[in-house]
């Protein structure tokens, strides 16, 4: 008999929940630059390539794994083949490392969002964000000096996470996605508005979308293009997976699929808009070009929009919209991620939810409250993010291509069960795109990461922090990965009703 699984209470639930993943800060601050600095107007064409030809199709593969074989990444992984499991594995441990590090970003973005009352930062945000806030520390080695004006923010989102998942799948994160989605897309929208009315705007906007059609020639620009896509889309790494594992029987995937891609990349074209019509107000009141105040990720986000914020009229407002869609972007991404980790262990061990996400968030909150929040903690959440997104989320991508494609060629199966409940049929062009094309693309991104940062480090931080929260994480998640999926299963029934999985028939 199947264990009874939790379950959206509709499809409109399950979208929002699955753009509140999908939108996160990396929407935000990550790609109006990398737009920018890749043929401007000219990178929509690559970038909508990228959306049709791998970021789409992969999500789809994700609806079809979650829905078909009802489970975590670990229990669909296994229902697809036993000895697929260790790549769920590998997908919630990459979960798990990203939570670590994605909590100091929404905490420090609450901290943000009360400093934009005041305009605490003054004169210098630079130096503020730095030293007054972060207390940055040039130790080669981790230090544990804390900063209290971060730990304490930090707690809350653990708290505030914990919370949410306590409530379960329903409850808890489908009530939080239509609250804070709608209001997210509205606080955005309003920002995006005030800033179109700044003085510069348009310099900025003509910056931002001026084609630069020679870019197209490069193969980094498709490549960048590629990788944004697999970034923002939350594929890949068991969230869309895991989310479609509560999906009704008969629900719609790849139409809700193209709600979701499309209503991502909606958002970062806005995103786009909002950014560059700021940072071209900037130029205009500092008297440079706007590629001179160009910049993305943290020092967009906490360094750039607080002087914005304090060289504008009305400037606290438009600070709280910014660090409020900040946080409300953070949070929905964050429950996510940590859901994931929730859900595998749920099935894997057959405990209760509670246990579960008091053991997961426990474990996840305690390594994120050491090393985050320190005088340190800033070069580490650097390194994790950036192998987490680079080496681990590509390289699992990969694997789980190849394996499903060409080692168990199970796309003919999967791409059965999606067009038996879809409007949208799927044929040869899905097949093409994800088995050829996009491991192609995923194989090309992670040889090239990697060979970088074995010959160059990570942008001049200390080797110790990089082999360890680098090196070392990726490589502790993979070996973790391998012997969970050795652990025998609590829960046996469920791996035999879904035997006949293995060989194509539908369950």
């Amino acid at each position: 008999m199947e264990h009874h699984r939790e379950a959206w209470s509709a499809r409109t639930v399950f979208i929002l929940a699955a753009i509140g993943s999908a939108v996160g800060v990396g929407n935000i601050w990550r790609f109006p630059y990398v737009a920018y600095e890749n043929g401007g107007g000219a990178f929509i064409i690559p970038y909508l390539v990228a959306l049709l030809t791998a970021g789409i199709p992969f999500l789809f593969l994700d609806y079809a794994l979650g829905h078909k074989f009802r489970g975590s990444p670990p229990l669909a992984f296994r229902r697809l083949h036993k000895r697929a499991e260790s790549i769920g594995w590998w997908q919630v441990g990459i979960c798990f490392v990203i939570s670590t590090y994605y909590a100091v970003i929404v905490a420090w973005a609450i901290r943000y969002f009360f400093f934009s009352f005041y305009e605490t930062w003054g004169d210098n945000p630079a130096n503020f964000f730095s030293n007054d806030f972060l207390h940055q520390s040039s130790e080669a080695n981790v230090a544990f000096d804390f900063v209290p004006g971060v730990v304490l923010p930090l707690l809350v989102v653990w708290v505030l996470t914990l919370a949410v998942l306590i409530f379960g799948v329903q409850s808890g994160i489908g009530s939080l996605a239509r609250l804070f989605v709608p209001l997210l897309i509205a606080m955005f929208a309003i920002l995006v508005v005030r800033a179109l009315f700044l003085q510069g705007a348009g310099t900025g906007l003509d910056a931002f979308f001026r084609p630069n059609w020679s870019a197209l020639s490069h193969p980094t620009v498709w490549i960048a293009a590629y990788a944004q896509i697999f970034f923002s889309l939350s594929v890949a790494f068991g969230i869309m997976l895991t989310y479609s594992s509560y999906l009704g029987r008969k629900t719609d995937l790849t139409h809700s699929g193209l709600v979701v891609a499309f209503s991502n990349s909606s958002f970062e074209i806005l995103a786009g808009i909002g950014v560059f019509a700021t940072l071209g107000y900037m130029a205009n009141i500092s008297g440079v070009a706007v590629n001179e105040v160009v910049s993305d990720g943290i020092g967009l986000a906490f360094i750039a929009f607080p002087a914005i914020v304090s060289s504008m009229p009305g400037g606290p407002l438009f600070g709280i919209l910014f660090f409020g869609a900040l946080v409300l972007a953070g949070f929905t991404s964050m429950v996510s991620v940590v859901q994931v980790v929730v859900a595998a262990v749920e099935d894997k061990f057959d405990i209760g939810r509670v246990p579960a996400v008091l053991g997961v968030g426990g474990a996840s909150a305690a390594i994120s409250l050491l090393f985050l929040p320190t005088t340190t903690g800033l070069n580490i959440l650097d390194v994790l993010d950036n192998f987490a997104s680079n080496i681990g989320i590509v390289g699992v991508a990969l694997v789980a291509i190849v394996v499903i494609a060409w080692v168990l060629r199970r796309l003919t199966n999967l791409e059965d069960h999606l067009n038996s409940l879809s409007s949208l049929k799927l044929g040869f062009a899905w097949r093409l795109f994800l088995g050829v094309i996009t491991p192609a693309v995923l194989a090309y991104m992670l040889i090239d990461e990697t060979i970088d940062r074995i010959q160059n480090g990570y942008d001049g931080v200390p080797s110790v922090i990089v082999n360890t929260f680098g090196w070392g994480a990726q490589i502790l998640v993979i070996v973790a990965a391998v012997l969970l999926s050795l652990t025998p299963w609590r829960r046996t029934h469920k791996l035999e009703h879904f035997e006949r999985a293995r060989d194509g028939t539908k369950v």
